[in-house]
């Protein structure tokens, strides 16, 4: 195996390589976009789409996490929950780690990313494939967000790759109008929001967007290790109170006993880590 893995598997990005020391298990293109499987001895298997990293079985909770658990814990109500993407099954999981949650649809619109996500990455989806409460459909989230009927969802996340490809769509006025639509009055939408290092211009572009459209929205600040710069961002927004901010000590209690990453203390630091170079740009 050692001898095995002699290749670098990078992301490549503005004169700038990420990558990991392995193999490549699975190299294919979809119907939407090429999908690449490696197995790495520093992070495990990991997924990355267009040649982009998307997960590792080491570095899933280090993105999964802040991305589920303040709109999970804040939200007044989390009955029905709607994920956007997530093929690879790690927000899912996460999710479905409420009792509370009663239906959880998950609109992926690649069902390869599904399929070799749980023969190569069983672990990160883990036993969410087979949880009843999971309402998969192999679908366009556009299109689903659009055709959801008014105030019909808890919480709201997109876990969506980079705003390229099959994902470019989600970064819109019109998409996140219908996601505040279709949100319950005390629900809360989350998303990822790139880099604010690597990709410094979408992340400014996400926030202000969402900003825009949502009455309340803030930015929460962490590290992915295999992301580019590995430094990353969550944004998340509501209709009139930042619920996000203040996760309920009942959930959060035993949440936090069940995560690596995540807990109310790293959350609150996170929430206040916005760079100065960033703060100054939005208030322009």
């Amino acid at each position: 195996m050692e001898q095995a893995l002699t290749k670098w598997i990078d992301e490549y990005h503005q004169g700038v390589r990420y990558g990991l020391e392995g193999r490549v298990i699975v190299n294919e293109t979809s119907n939407y976009q090429e999908i690449t499987i490696i197995e790495s001895h520093r992070y495990g298997k990991g997924l990355l789409l267009d040649g982009c990293w998307m997960t590792a079985e080491k570095a899933d909770r280090h993105y999964h996490e802040p991305l589920v658990h303040p709109a999970l814990c804040g939200a007044k109500k989390i009955e029905k929950v709607l994920i956007i993407g997530g093929g690879d099954g790690g927000t899912a999981r996460e999710c479905l780690r409420y009792k509370e949650v009663k239906q959880l649809d998950m609109i992926e619109i690649d069902n390869r990313v599904i399929e070799l996500s749980k023969q190569y990455l069983p672990n990160i989806g883990g036993m969410a494939w087979n949880d009843s409460r999971l309402n998969l459909q192999i679908s366009d989230g556009i299109e689903w967000v659009s055709n959801s009927i008014e105030n019909s969802y808890d919480v709201i996340i997109v876990d969506g790759s980079d705003p390229i490809g099959p994902a470019k769509g989600l970064f819109n006025k019109r998409f996140l109008k219908n996601c505040m639509r279709i949100l319950n009055k005390d629900g809360i939408f989350a998303t990822q929001s790139e880099s604010p290092e690597s990709f410094r211009e979408i992340h400014l572009e996400t926030i202000k967007l969402i900003r825009e459209i949502f009455n309340c929205s803030d930015t929460l600040y962490g590290c992915v290790p295999i992301y580019p710069s590995g430094w990353w961002s969550w944004t998340f927004a509501t209709k009139d109170h930042p619920s996000y901010q203040y996760p309920m000590q009942t959930r959060s209690k035993l949440i936090e006993s069940q995560c690596d990453i995540w807990s109310p203390k790293w959350q609150l630091g996170g929430f206040q880590a916005m760079p100065a170079f960033i703060k100054r740009e939005l208030e322009k």
